[in-house]
């Protein structure tokens, strides 16, 4: 395969694969300390209450297993423990779950597992969960259908899959007006309180290259996920995405 064909955006740019996992690995060590902050700033406090709605849509029981990939920081990990699931936390970058461990311990939420793990080689055994959940993390991974393959993998039989992402708003007009706010007003705030414009101008243009909600729910499916679909939130500024392993 030659070079061209190994490239892969990183926001506006093209990359070799290694380069862009290497770089997104920077962005969210320099972040990790502000997740929240970063989020509040991206989606104007907004993704508090997409994130409870996205668990309520998971409805995770007491007692299951869950796999929260891409979820260092703690903030879905904690919603579904509190509703008794076993929840396994993963993420590739060591500096999310360390703020994510600081943040369970200060909340006094225990049973949690941290993991550092890819996405897209999970150490996991097969059928070893009953849900698998990512919430704004499956656009930052360099092979995206390779990560669908292994969630599929690690899901037990009547698994579900869910995850919760940026995509394109529907809505006419709100789009120009949404694109102005993300382009050119995040990374300004993110230069004066992170004095870090440069990852959130990546984040923001990571959200411009991702695939629309219909091609990744397509992706979805050829993962070998049943029942693939998608709802919008917000017009499409977000979306929950989900399938079932049957």
């Amino acid at each position: 395969m030659d070079d061209a064909a190994e490239q892969v955006s990183f926001g506006y740019e093209q990359v070799s694969r290694e380069e862009k996992t290497r770089r997104v690995g920077e962005v969210f060590r320099s972040v990790a300390a502000r997740y929240d902050l970063m989020n509040d700033l991206m989606s104007g406090g907004l993704h508090r209450l997409w994130k409870d709605q996205f668990v309520r849509r998971v409805k995770p029981r007491p007692g299951e297993a869950i796999l929260d990939m891409a979820g260092g920081t703690g903030d879905i990990a904690f919603r579904m423990a509190a509703r008794g699931a076993q929840v396994t936390v993963a993420d590739i970058n060591p500096a999310m779950l360390e703020v994510g461990v600081k943040r369970a311990a200060e909340r006094k939420v225990e049973g949690l597992v941290w993991a550092e793990e890819n996405a897209e080689r999970l150490s996991f055994p097969d059928r070893m969960f009953d849900a698998y959940t990512i919430a704004f993390g499956i656009r930052n991974v360099t092979d995206i259908p390779a990560a669908l393959r292994e969630a599929h993998r690690v899901l037990k039989r009547g698994g579900r899959f869910f995850c919760l992402e940026f995509s394109t708003t529907e809505w006419p007009g709100f789009g120009k007006v949404y694109d102005a706010y993300s382009h050119h007003v995040v990374p300004r705030i993110g230069e004066l309180v992170a004095s870090d414009a440069d990852s959130y101008r990546y984040l923001i243009e990571s959200i411009r290259r991702f695939p629309d909600m219909e091609t990744f729910r397509s992706m979805i499916a050829e993962a070998g996920f049943a029942q693939a679909r998608v709802e919008p939130v917000l017009g499409g500024v977000v979306a929950i995405h989900s399938g079932w392993k049957i």
